[in-house]
């Protein structure tokens, strides 16, 4: 939750709105907490146990894909956030690649994300990644909906690679070090 906390300041010194409204940013909270709970929500840790990043998988957000859009083939991607202190590292696009092969692992088609509508530099960090704008869906009750995918198993760091296999000794929370390392912490 700090990572939020963190990144929704950050996020109002850019120059963008998102995550700026109390009442979704009530509900973007209690979807991330089921997340947690669910166990699909791992953090990133450095060598100090110190929380640099977090990513987490959910169902498909039947607001903006359809079954058209054959949701099954997908792994949706939700809450990457990358620590101030870690910015630089290109750990987001790292982590993107691990959700990557995840999906392949799981004989998925597509990473799918969808972004905060008025936030066009993060719109252009996952094209840099990648990604390719699907679509724009904007439901009355949603900010977010700029929608994008890209093929499970593309890599944009494929000589910087964390692990996807679970490693000797993992718990409940998953966790994967931004030394290369996953483990999962109680």
């Amino acid at each position: 939750m700090a990572l939020r906390t963190e990144a929704e300041g950050w996020l109002r010194t850019k120059g963008t709105d998102q995550w700026s409204d109390p009442e979704t940013g009530e509900r973007a909270i209690s979807k991330w907490r089921a997340s947690i709970d669910e166990g699909r929500a791992w953090v990133v840790v450095g060598e100090h146990d110190e929380v640099l990043a977090t990513v987490s998988r959910g169902p498909v957000d039947r607001d903006f894909w359809t079954d058209a859009d054959r949701p099954e083939t997908a792994l949706y991607l939700y809450k990457l956030i990358v620590a101030r202190k870690a910015s630089g590292r290109q750990l987001g696009a790292r982590v993107i690649d691990w959700m990557s092969r995840l999906a392949t692992l799981e004989g998925r088609n597509w990473v799918r994300i969808d972004t905060w509508r008025t936030n066009i530099l993060l719109h252009a960090y996952y094209e840099r990644l990648g990604f390719k704008h699907v679509r724009t869906a904007a439901p009355a009750h949603r900010l977010s909906g700029w929608l994008a995918q890209r093929p499970a198993g593309e890599l944009s760091m494929p000589d910087d690679l964390l692990p996807v296999a679970p490693a000797a000794g993992w718990h409940s929370e998953s966790a994967v070090t931004d030394l290369g390392v996953p483990h999962q912490r109680h």
